[in-house]
């Protein structure tokens, strides 16, 4: 190794002012170079991968803030829900749905039981509930007491239909669904 930096003095010694400014110039720049792609390259792609991870973890922080505030919303609902049914009435559904009718004078052409799945710990009661021949205000009426009644009560799903024979009154047919503890 030191005759290899014997003969490299012994060459380098050898050339003219000017050339061994310019060798010394190149060594220079050469060097600069190569610590500019060994370290400082690096180094910045380093920074830039540091800067995007730190903008993608802001985007999963505002992402699970905003999963969390509606788990809360929801469970908060469910907590609620839960609550209305332990502490409700617990009662007949056909007969609330029938004095319900009553309630808002509309004439109840035939109510019948629907399957509906358990999901322990609560037990659905499902009835579809047919209306032959009513208003619409009797229709709104009814609905509005079935909503809003004490017994957690759930319209599934609805269809209303004009009659044929009468523009003014309305065919409806409405599934209803109460909960309670298993």
């Amino acid at each position: 190794m030191n005759e290899w930096l014997n003969r490299l003095r012994a060459w380098f010694d050898g050339l003219a002012r000017r050339e061994k400014l310019l060798v010394t110039a190149t060594l220079a720049v050469t060097g600069v170079v190569l610590i500019a792609v060994a370290l400082v390259q690096p180094l910045l792609d380093a920074r830039t991968a540091a800067a995007e991870r730190a903008e993608l973890a802001k985007q999963q922080y505002a992402t699970v803030k905003e999963l969390r505030a509606r788990f809360d919303e929801v469970n908060g609902r469910l907590i609620g829900v839960e609550q209305q049914i332990q502490n409700g009435p617990q009662g007949n559904l056909l007969a609330t749905l029938q004095d319900l009718a009553q309630q808002s004078a509309v004439k109840v052409d035939s109510i019948e039981p629907r399957n509906a799945a358990d999901s322990p710990p609560y037990r659905e009661t499902k009835l579809q509930v047919t209306l032959a021949n009513a208003s619409l205000p009797q229709v709104v009426r009814y609905l509005h007491l079935i909503e809003t009644a004490p017994q957690l009560l759930s319209v599934k799903s609805l269809r209303l239909r004009t009659r044929t024979d009468q523009s003014d009154m309305l065919e409806v047919t409405f599934t209803v669904s109460s909960f309670e503890r298993s």
